[in-house]
């Protein structure tokens, strides 16, 4: 009867064990899916809003002591993020996609890094961004909220403008900056800049005397006085290096 009692017991602390790992492992996916799938959800469902200027998502996924950088460096708290949600203008719609979505988890706290691919219909034509943005999420009081959010914009170039081809003739030489060296050429066409052993690189044209490198933030300027180019300008967030020309 012992025996019987002791198997009995036995079994009785495997079952319990057994639902115990059980609910552990039922449990799991649906922690992962509130702190991952849920947040990805929800991220999008934040953006959504923002064409229609629903703010309701904003208000509840939010916290109320958020710190929140938008892509053109303002810095704003809940009230002054809120403030930006209102419905576009007539004639205009958007959408807004999250693109690459990645997570790290760390215990109550999420830091999700994502891409926004941005379509705006304004009258008629269309216009395309793209953003990179970060928040972390913190669960406080059983509640998932960003604390924090930062947005940048990636960069650009500009459309190719037409130059005249005549001018080339007007910039090719040599640029100096305190002892450096930069020449400026020209071949079939196209003008490049060359810098001291890096290879050269094409100057793209995109208004009269304004060009652009590929991929690169910033203008090179050929600047003239009495009738002849002196200099050529590096112009970056509206910033000046001169480069004088010596020949």
């Amino acid at each position: 009867m012992f025996v019987g009692t002791d198997v009995m017991t036995a079994r009785i602390l495997a079952l319990i064990a057994f639902l115990l790992l059980l609910s552990v492992a039922c449990d799991e996916p649906s922690k992962r899916d509130r702190s991952e799938d849920n947040i990805l959800r929800e991220t999008q469902e934040l953006f959504d809003s923002v064409a229609p200027g629903n703010k309701a998502p904003w208000m509840e996924y939010m916290a109320d002591d958020v710190m929140y950088f938008d892509e053109q460096g303002h810095n704003m708290d809940k009230k002054a993020l809120l403030a930006t949600i209102e419905p576009l203008p007539s004639g205009m719609s958007g959408t807004i996609k999250i693109l690459n979505s990645r997570m790290n988890v760390q215990g109550n706290t999420v830091i999700h890094s994502y891409d926004m691919d941005e379509s705006e219909n304004v009258h008629g034509q269309r216009l395309h961004a793209r953003y990179h943005a970060t928040d972390t999420w913190m669960n406080r009081d059983r509640k998932w909220q960003i604390i924090a959010g930062q947005a940048l914009q990636y960069y650009e170039d500009p459309a190719p403008g037409i130059t005249d081809l005549r001018k080339f003739h007007d910039y090719v030489g040599t640029y100096d900056l305190a002892g450096q060296r930069e020449i400026v050429s020209d071949g079939k066409g196209k003008l490049y800049l060359t810098r001291r052993t890096a290879p050269r690189i094409e100057l793209i044209p995109e208004a009269c005397d304004v060009f652009f490198r590929k991929g690169v933030e910033g203008r090179q300027i050929f600047h003239y006085a009495e009738g002849k180019v002196d200099s050529l300008i590096d112009r970056r967030n509206n910033e000046d290096i001169v480069w004088k020309r010596v020949h």
